[in-house]
């Protein structure tokens, strides 16, 4: 899918039939928070933290957002959609003078940081179209005075019932929109004092604001309004959810938490939850979990937090985003299969854990499905453990250890995207035959990598989901039993791919393995 989003519609492209499955994609992580500056509720692709600073702004003590995404790409991150969410916030707005009204322009992207500036020309315009004027829209580093962007539009009108009307014309904008009231008269050249031919620009006449902190509520957002964590809608797939703390010294809620666990179930992804900053030993932290409810294998959770080496101020911070970090270099090195504690997916040195576990700790952190943040030997913290917050409960006992959630989910999700094509030709068993050879090719690719525990898996697929009479869908399922590398029994699954969507659940057949390959 591209990465830019066309005004909330979602262009969502199929892989070509027969096509390899990938099979070691590069994990994609989203971070939804507060920024100093930058489209509100759009997933934006970064690919390193200086991307992340020209379009988000830089690290900000008001928001942990910017730490957060630091950390990420420290930490062997490589792609990070970030969905910036604002409480309130308000954008810049500049008033053009038309002979006693004005042309009033606000900027889209809210913020204090965020310098829109504009100019009115009439070249080329002829004499005699006095309602006509060109207009130049720039977006302005506040630190630097550079131009970030800059949008031209010529022969625009300020009569409504033309067809380059001003306020049609900057519905397409990514930097303003006209507000009301709207101009009587066609707005005046912008010059410099006293040159009536040298142009110049105009400054917003109101700075923006940055809003309020975050509530739950503002973190969640709506799923109709495609807002909050919903804005992920957007985006065809991502592997990693994280929701910074959304202001000093107070992390996401319970609501927030277990409204993004749900909407990590659906979309096939794992969530990494932080530690309270109010736990100050493991038994607080095992019964803290226990209180909030968190109990699913689409949770990831560790303890303790972590502080910087040298830094006089005392403060613990979380770590969501360094984990997240680690998790993608992991999948890229060692696959999504393994334990995370391997050579070379250490902290940074300068970061360590606030407090030293013991042996015992340790257990009792993994027994609740927390995994440990402990001292190296070679003095890089580490994460132990490789556990979900499934673990300790009966229904999620398959999916308690991290790697075995996590290469499923990864193995789900590649099926689903280069599987969509079958949903479009003609049911028969050759359509059959075509996606077990497509499925079964991708998992001896993913066995030769070491990611089963054996070469007895089993692959059937039925395309004639629709011949059921009381079913008119069109589509296929596909049955898959396998063990992976880390996992002490075979896991069923049965994909249903159809038009509507992809569905997966637990196969009710009672198949077993009984020879390679069948």
């Amino acid at each position: 899918m591209s990465d830019a989003v066309d005004r909330g519609i979602t262009v969502t492209e199929i892989a070509a039939m027969d096509q390899p499955i990938e099979v070691c994609p590069e994990s994609t992580a989203a971070f939804v928070g507060r920024a100093l500056r930058g489209p509100l509720n759009t997933p934006v692709l970064v690919k390193n933290f200086g991307e992340f600073r020209r379009r988000f702004g830089d690290v900000w003590a008001r928001s942990s957002l910017g730490p957060a995404a630091r950390q990420f790409f420290e930490h062997g991150g490589m792609q990070l959609y970030v969905v910036r969410v604002a409480n309130n916030a308000r954008g810049a707005m500049l008033c053009l003078p038309a002979s006693g009204s004005a042309l009033v322009l606000r900027a889209i992207e809210p913020g204090s940081t965020e310098f829109i500036r504009a100019a009115v020309d009439y070249d080329t315009i002829d004499d005699e179209s006095d309602d006509q004027f060109n207009l130049t829209v720039q977006r302005v580093n506040p630190g630097t005075g550079l131009v970030i962007e800059q949008e031209f539009y010529q022969g625009l009108s300020w009569k409504d019932d033309a067809a380059n009307f001003v306020v049609n014309e900057l519905l397409a904008s990514d930097i303003a929109r006209v507000e009301l009231p709207l101009p009587t008269h066609r707005p005046e050249r912008t010059t410099r004092s006293g040159r009536s031919y040298e142009s110049t620009y105009v400054d917003h006449a109101q700075a923006g604001t940055d809003g309020a902190e975050l509530s739950n509520y503002d973190l969640v957002g709506s799923r109709r309004e495609r807002s909050g964590l919903f804005a992920l809608e957007q985006i065809e797939h991502f592997d990693l959810l994280y929701l910074p703390p959304p202001g000093k010294g107070r992390d996401a809620g319970p609501a927030a938490i277990l409204a993004a666990e749900m909407y990590c179930r659906q979309r096939g992804a794992m969530l990494i939850v932080d530690p309270l900053p109010e736990w100050n030993s493991a038994d607080e932290a095992v019964a803290g979990v226990r209180d909030l409810g968190y109990a699913s294998p689409n949770l990831l959770g560790y303890f303790p937090r972590i502080k910087e080496r040298g830094s006089e101020d005392g403060i613990t911070r979380p770590a969501g985003g360094a984990v997240a970090g680690l998790l993608c270099k992991q999948d890229r090195m060692y696959g999504p299969w393994q334990s995370l504690d391997q050579q070379g997916l250490g902290l940074q040195r300068r970061l360590s854990p606030v407090i030293d576990l013991s042996e015992d700790e340790q257990s009792l952190l993994l027994r609740a499905g927390l995994n440990a943040i402990r001292r190296g030997p070679i003095g890089k913290a580490r994460i132990s453990g490789s556990v979900t917050m499934g673990r300790g409960s009966e229904a999620y006992a398959t999916y308690a250890r991290l790697p075995v959630r996590r290469f499923c989910l990864q193995l789900i999700n590649s099926i689903a995207r280069a599987t969509r094509w079958a949903v479009f030709e003609a049911e028969d068993d050759r359509l059959a035959q075509r996606l077990r050879a497509q499925v079964l090719t991708y998992l001896q690719c993913l066995h030769d990598l070491g990611a089963f525990a054996d070469r007895k898996f089993i692959v059937q697929c039925d395309a004639g989901v629709s011949n059921r009479p009381d079913n008119k869908e069109h589509g296929v399922t596909i049955l898959l039993v396998f063990q992976p590398a880390s996992c002490d029994e075979p896991i069923s699954l049965t994909l249903h791919q159809t038009a509507a969507g992809f569905r997966v659940g637990s196969t009710a057949f009672g198949l077993t393995i009984r020879s390679p390959n069948t």
